[in-house]
């Protein structure tokens, strides 16, 4: 092989021929350093030598990176390397596995700062979006609207402040929480958040601090989260436990002799959908997000049957009963819901006086304000306004919609109703291993109970109504002859 002393000009000017794959240029100076290039036109230092009778060559680098000392002294370097019995390229090899173990070392520090400094806001966005698939609508609402700043001007309440201001939103009690790196938050810090929070919402900071924990259970059976855990679970605290409190037992439901006021002053609720709503939902004791969410398509008229989506079964299927089919049977069918609502009304101050004013002046029951206002999803979102309404002139304050559920459960124990149906009727879980097991009961068998039911309250009610009459007339065969 020529060689020549190599300088700038010759490395510059070495081409490679074009009907050769590539050409060499060795150097006269360090022995085994050679200049390779190809037709493209890159050029690269090469190191050639002989390794236990065998020729090894490897590439050093382009001379845009390698000066022609560093690569003669290169060269050396790795002639060196054969004469004292060592093969190079076990060293490249190995210089190659340590930059990429420093860059792995490098990304996982790097992933591990990340990780260290998430906050509980980030892995809380993560949190809900993974088990989106797995929650109803409203439950993903409810932990959205927890986690929610503060600040916006609120749609409900009629007044402004002295100065005109409207009212503005409080942020959610776990909103406090979401700066925080996770790590940080520990039992310490959820006490004091516990504390700070029990001071002006109680029953709500309490139903919070119930999903923290049931968030930081799922950071703790992951690996990129479990680490940063100060403890297994942080809010699983004593201490925050006696700070919310232990919740009390409901017990707003209408008594016997209270019905008939109640259904007087819901009846006079002059929106027939909502008035429809509320008598609905005391008479199939649902839950009041069930009968919210009945679609035209749940209703079997044909079979006297309401489908319901049950957050425990995923759906039941319950008695229409008749007195519940003739509310629904006047209700108008505007779009796909049951209990629907086509527009939203303006919340500004000035517009709600003015429909109080119009309220007061036709002396009708219609509350007014956001809860009774056309909902833009299509359907009622919540009916409580007109039913406290309702219970303020019936007399009997405190009445929840969930009462009106409780209401169906105790009302039921004057006719000695199987516990098991009323059970099935209202979407509650089986108690014991025959009734969940062994206890079949068709639709037919719920009817003749729930029909007896609703008989029932509504004679108590002093509602009259004659199902024979309300029912619609049925085909039958006429002799011809």
């Amino acid at each position: 092989m020529a060689k020549v002393a190599f300088t700038a000009g010759r490395v510059n000017g070495f081409k490679c021929p074009a009907d050769k794959k590539q050409a060499f240029l060795w150097d006269l100076t360090a022995p085994g350093l050679g200049l390779r290039t190809t037709p493209a036109g890159r050029p690269a230092y090469v190191f050639q030598g002989v390794y236990q009778g065998k020729d090894v060559r490897l590439t050093i680098g382009g001379p845009e990176a390698w000066s022609i000392p560093d690569a003669q002294a290169k060269a050396r370097e790795l002639q060196r390397l054969i004469d004292e019995g060592k093969d190079p390229r076990d060293l490249k090899r190995e210089a190659v596995a340590a930059v990429q173990a420093k860059r792995a070392a490098e990304m996982a520090r790097a992933e591990a700062d990340r990780q260290a400094g998430l906050t509980v806001g980030e892995v809380w966005a993560i949190y809900l979006e993974d088990r989106r698939p797995f929650w109803g609508e409203r439950h993903y609402a409810d932990h959205v609207k927890m986690a929610k700043a503060g600040g916006e001007v609120a749609k409900r309440g009629v007044k402004a402040a002295a100065d005109g201001e409207k009212p503005r939103t409080v942020s959610g009690p776990v909103y406090g929480l979401l700066t925080l790196p996770l790590r940080d938050l520990t039992p310490a810090a959820i006490e004091a958040w516990a504390t700070e929070q029990a001071k002006t919402r109680q029953t709500y900071a309490r139903l919070c601090w119930r999903c923290l924990k049931v968030f930081l259970n799922w950071c703790a059976e992951r690996p990129e989260y479990s680490g940063l855990l100060a403890t297994s679970n942080p809010a699983k605290s004593k201490r925050a436990r006696e700070v919310l409190g232990r919740p009390a037992v409901k017990t707003d439901a209408l008594q016997r002799e209270q019905l008939p006021a109640w259904f007087d002053a819901v009846r006079k609720v002059e929106n027939r959908v909502i008035a429809a709503y509320l008598q609905t939902l005391l008479l199939i004791g649902a839950r009041p997000g069930e009968v919210l969410g009945l679609r035209w398509e749940d209703v079997n008229t044909q079979w006297k049957g309401l489908t319901i989506r049950d957050k425990v079964e995923g759906e039941r299927v319950i008695p229409l009963t008749p007195f519940v089919a003739h509310l629904l049977a006047g209700l108008p069918r505007r779009n796909e819901w049951v209990f629907s609502s086509t527009r939203a009304l303006s919340l500004d101050p000035e517009s709600i006086r003015r429909r109080q004013a119009k309220h007061a002046r036709k002396g009708s029951m219609a509350p007014v304000g956001d809860l009774v206002r056309d909902s833009a999803s299509g359907h009622l979102t919540d009916p409580s306004s007109a039913h406290r309404c309702a219970c303020t002139t019936a007399g009997l304050g405190g009445l929840t919609l969930h009462g009106l559920r409780r209401s169906f459960k105790s009302l039921t124990e004057w006719l000695e109703i199987p516990a098991g149906v009323v059970a099935q009727i209202m979407g509650h879980k089986p108690s014991a291993t025959a009734e969940k097991h062994y206890t079949v009961r068709p639709l037919d068998l719920l009817r003749l109970h729930h029909e007896r039911i609703e008989v029932w309250i509504l004679e108590q009610a002093g509602v009259v109504f004659d199902a024979q009459a309300a029912a619609p007339a049925r085909p039958h065969l006429v002799a011809i002859g």
